[in-house]
């Protein structure tokens, strides 16, 4: 028999609901609470807003945000760079200046060396631990 998961938005009354066959793992279980949670504030914040053009745009982002996500986990690599070039030129950068941002991370890190490479990119900061406090976005099992 199919479960079911329902979210709500409390200030606009939206609610999701996600049937389908889960997992017994209850980290997956979680896992589908949190993202159906955060899709359905997603949705209220967008349909909330009242300009239809931002609206749309808005839309528009998370739907492509969504697009790369399933490009990321099913390993299409070649779609998540068309899909962040396509996002990238709607925004107004073209090839040129992206080439030019390379051309400048490559100076930089030639520059600084391999150790810098981490800080630049934060690899050198202690990860925060995910469960080491409460998250009150985090459905719980009780």
């Amino acid at each position: 028999m199919p479960q079911q998961y329902a979210a709500s938005d409390s200030t606009t009354g939206l609610q999701v609901q996600v049937t389908g066959e889960f997992p017994d793992d209850p980290d997956d279980r979680v896992r589908i609470a949190r993202t159906t949670n955060l899709f359905t504030r997603l949705m209220a914040t967008v349909l909330s807003t009242t300009n239809d053009t931002e609206r749309r745009e808005r839309f528009r982002a998370i739907e492509t945000q969504l697009e790369v996500a399933d490009a990321l986990i099913r390993g299409d690599l070649a779609e998540v760079q068309r899909l962040i070039r396509e996002t990238l030129h709607a925004m107004g950068i073209s090839d040129e200046q992206l080439r030019e941002v390379e051309q400048q991370l490559r100076e930089q890190l030639r520059t600084i060396g391999g150790e810098g490479l981490a800080g630049m990119l934060g690899l050198d900061e202690t990860p925060p631990d995910p469960d080491a406090a409460e998250d009150p976005d985090r459905p719980r099992l009780d």
